[in-house]
């Protein structure tokens, strides 16, 4: 993600393979720097929770914390081996693990529908393990889901976008669809990035299809 320091690794390494980690958990702000609410847990009683992965987290959590009804969100690591992960670790390709965006939101105000429509929308779904220039087991397409009826939403928006995708001509869909995993926080400097460097780097949104 950071120039010149993607991994090109295209195989998941095995948990024998993985990295060991720590028991330690990294330091999580105690704010959001956008919305002001923490990032951690417990939340307010109503929440839900989403995880995705969808390329580079940087651009990813900045389209989630834009919408009217997300209580907090960020990023960080989920779907690997390594406990408790560092950047750098998962860079190298050997924890296994997916850099992730995670969304806390009320749904009420906004639906896991419209999460997912964001999803499809501001990343490129028929690239599994990449996003552009950037490619490595950690940039992989996958919807972690917390629930029946998470599942159930995600399997079907699968279907209508690929329906979408091969009437105008497009690939077909690589994401996958799995239960949430434990998800780690990523370190400090990674949480709401492109508040703090408004100029940052952002690979979303780059091959957008008109739905």
């Amino acid at each position: 993600m950071l120039f010149g320091r993607h991994n090109e690794a295209m195989e998941m390494p095995t948990p024998a393979d993985a990295l060991p980690g720590r028991p330690e958990a990294i330091a999580v702000p105690g704010a959001h720097l956008v919305l002001g609410t923490p990032l951690e847990g417990p939340y307010p009683e109503g929440m839900e929770t989403a995880l995705f992965g969808m390329g580079c987290f940087w651009g990813a959590e900045r389209y989630f914390w834009q919408l009217e009804g997300v209580y907090t969100t960020a990023v960080g690591y989920a779907g690997g081996y390594t406990p408790n992960p560092s950047y750098e670790e998962v860079s190298s390709g050997r924890t296994g693990h997916n850099e992730v965006a995670l969304v806390v939101f009320d749904p009420a105000v906004v639906s896991y529908a419209e999460l997912l429509k964001v999803f499809w929308e501001v990343h490129d779904p028929t690239q599994f393990m990449g996003q552009g220039h950037d490619i490595g087991t950690q940039y992989r397409s996958e919807i972690y889901v917390g629930s029946e009826s998470q599942r159930e939403a995600a399997e079907a928006s699968v279907a209508h976008y690929q329906g979408r995708l091969t009437e105008a001509q497009y690939g077909e869909i690589t994401t996958t669809v799995v239960d949430a995993p434990a998800f780690y926080f990523a370190e400090e400097y990674h949480q709401q990035y492109l508040e703090r460097n408004p100029g940052g780097y952002c690979n979303h949104g780059f091959c957008q299809v008109s739905y």
